[in-house]
């Protein structure tokens, strides 16, 4: 059983509208947004804090100090901030800081000081949603090599604040596989490579004790963030 992760205060960022989800029991029309609304139940359950940006607006009307004003309160007291993975989160045709994803990776990392208490980087965990077909191979794919079973992630797919904070760990601390099948430049890492770890819906949400587990395993990273090259802007 996991260590009991006491009471954080926990920001979410998704994608409001991304229709192209498992649906959920009793809701035709499942988005993300409903995702969310799943894990708020849950989280009233234990003693974390949700919090999220209501709004799914488009950002190319505000000016940057009217983003950081909406982010800045609701991110500022926050220590784990957990980013939805959907399947249609990053609208390609739209630059990514007219996004919010973006917005809410930097501000969740970015250290500030408020009346002399010091806000430090919040620990981040990618929670992967199923598509509308049930699967996750739209951004992890299991068992990609049939000696090793590693796991392959399909950062391409992703903002670049995500993805510039993936497999970013420092040569110096990097562990790999042995797995014969793998060039010996290119091996498995072992271990959290990622300052971002990922997780399946299924795994994180399936009770408190995996909210839990998950959870600290994001924590544990962060309290190791100089281990990772980070990217905050």
């Amino acid at each position: 059983m996991a260590n009991k992760v006491k009471g954080k205060k926990i920001f979410i960022s998704y994608k409001h509208k991304d229709a192209d989800v498992l649906k959920l029991p009793d809701i035709i029309e499942t988005t993300a947004r409903d995702y969310v609304n799943v894990l708020q139940e849950m989280f009233e359950e234990t003693p974390h804090i949700f919090k999220a940006e209501e709004d799914d607006n488009d950002l190319s009307k505000f000016k940057d100090i009217t983003i950081e004003s909406k982010l800045r309160d609701k991110i500022y007291d926050s220590t784990v901030t957990l980013i939805l993975i959907s399947k249609n989160m990053w609208d390609k045709t739209v630059p990514e800081d007219e996004q919010w994803i973006p917005w809410e990776i930097s501000y969740s990392l970015k250290k500030y000081k408020r009346e002399g208490r010091a806000s430090l980087s919040n620990a981040l965990l990618a929670v992967v949603l199923p598509d509308k077909n049930g699967t996750y191979e739209h951004y992890m794919q299991d068992n990609s090599c049939p000696t090793c079973k590693c796991r392959s992630l399909s950062r391409h797919k992703l903002f670049r604040m995500m993805k510039e904070n993936m497999f970013n760990i420092k040569e110096s601390k990097v562990q790999r596989s042995d797995c014969a099948n793998h060039p010996s430049d290119s091996k498995p890492y072992i271990g959290y490579s990622s300052y971002i770890h990922s997780v399946k819906w299924d795994d994180f949400a399936k009770d408190d004790i995996s909210i839990d587990k998950y959870l600290k395993i994001a924590l544990d990273i962060n309290e190791r963030i100089g281990d990772y090259s980070m990217t905050y802007e």
